[in-house]
């Protein structure tokens, strides 16, 4: 009975030193990723903020074309197309 305790114990061991080096292996792969995730993160919260407060990207718009009110005439298609974008990614 002893003999298996130790045998166990040599075996779990092994296995949470093998589990520390995977842990370490694995953050080192994933800290080039750190960046680019946070700013993908924080862009789909932009988004989801958005959503819930439809009347800031109106706001906004309402800015922009007072502020450059050339650029007017691209509005409508880019309006367009992103309406079009948003509805099929954010489709419940």
């Amino acid at each position: 009975m002893n003999r298996t305790l130790n045998r166990l114990a040599a075996r779990r061991e092994s296995l949470v030193a093998q589990a520390a080096a995977q842990r370490n292996a694995l953050a080192q792969n994933v800290a080039p990723w750190r960046a680019p995730l946070a700013l993908a993160d924080r862009s789909v919260e932009a988004i989801r903020a958005l959503r819930r407060h439809p009347a800031l990207l109106l706001g906004t718009a309402l800015v922009f074309v007072a502020w450059r009110p050339q650029r007017v005439g691209k509005w409508p298609r880019m309006l367009w197309a992103g309406w079009r974008i948003g509805r099929r990614m954010f489709r419940n």
